[in-house]
């Protein structure tokens, strides 16, 4: 008995001393938010408050164009995912994006909402506060969920609307990022807040490109350093925890059958996180759109391959 009772101490002491070690390795303290700012805003960044928020976006291309193409990136993204879509579309079209709330410059959500209700809303209070009364809407993983849900909310305010490995129904990933993984685990992701290496980021990026050569140090460092900004990494427990009580699944899924707008879908066959599967269901239930499925390309194809991609967009914008 004697025996075991030190056993089980000294593995108790080996357990804090790894985790001790481990924290003290890879502690990170939140990078100041005008030190992001410095690095992370250009020219073209604006800063407008929306429901207590501080709210970064960025408005490019054509001014005088009436219905701009409004961007939305997925969950730990930013903004700058879609930089190869802005670059080529901006001499042709008016483009808005912005940094959702929990992530990028823009931060938390002061009431530490994340739900498909407040992404609804606070899209719509940030586009009226622009004066943007109608638009073609886009957007990635979250961001395409919150696309469809606002075009369920305000079909008189989107004029087209683009998909891009959007969540919306039930399903089963092949491979979750392993940020998402640890956010979600108990007394684990506590530590996340604070403990947050490199490599996680590294990982998880991996997991959601299909050409892993992709997923460059600038790449690794822009994710890395932003979700350093004070706030985000609580924000993203928050967010995953929203996620894992109530999952993708809600109410307003029956009504995209309801969505007579023109929709493209753009879908990575190689996407492991939403699958095809999901796709083609958008597909099957959208009563007037077009499924664009590319090869060899995974989760954010828009910014894996924005060439390749954005060709499709373009075309579609013209119709």
């Amino acid at each position: 008995m004697k025996l075991l009772i030190n056993a089980v101490k000294y593995l108790l002491i080996l357990i804090i001393t790894t985790i001790v070690g481990f924290s003290a390795l890879y502690w990170k303290s939140d990078i100041p938010l005008e030190k992001l700012k410095e690095k992370y805003a250009n020219s073209d960044s604006k800063f407008i408050e929306v429901d207590g928020m501080s709210v970064h976006y960025r408005i490019e291309g054509l001014a005088q164009d009436s219905i701009p193409l409004v961007l939305l990136h997925g969950t730990g993204a930013s903004l700058h995912t879609w930089d190869g879509w802005v670059n080529a579309l901006k001499t042709e079209r008016k483009i808005i994006r912005l940094d959702l709330p929990a992530y990028g410059l823009t931060g938390p959500n002061p009431k530490s909402d994340y739900s498909q209700e407040f992404y609804t809303s606070f899209i719509n209070d940030f586009l009226t506060k622009l004066g943007v009364k109608q638009c073609i809407i886009s957007g990635n993983s979250l961001g395409g969920s919150i696309a469809w849900n606002y075009a369920v909310k305000y079909p008189e305010k989107v004029s087209k609307m683009i998909l891009v490995d959007a969540g919306g129904y039930p399903m089963k990933s092949k491979s979750v990022p392993i940020a998402f993984q640890v956010a979600g685990w108990p007394l684990i992701k506590n530590l996340f807040k604070y403990v947050t290496p490199r490599s996680i980021v590294q990982k998880s990026l991996e997991n959601v490109y299909a050409d892993k050569s992709k997923v460059t140090e600038i790449l690794i460092d822009r994710y890395f350093e932003l979700s350093l900004r004070e706030g985000n990494r609580q924000a993203f427990i928050d967010r995953m925890s929203e996620f894992r009580n109530k999952g993708i699944l809600n109410i307003k899924t029956a009504k995209i059958k309801d969505l007579l707008i023109p929709t493209l879908i753009i879908w990575g066959d190689k996407d492991l996180l939403i699958p095809l599967e999901v796709g083609e269901k958008f597909h099957a239930d959208l009563p007037n759109d077009t499924l664009v499925v590319f090869k060899n390309l995974g989760h954010t194809p828009m910014e894996e391959d924005a060439g390749k991609t954005v060709a499709v967009v373009r075309e579609f914008l013209k119709r």
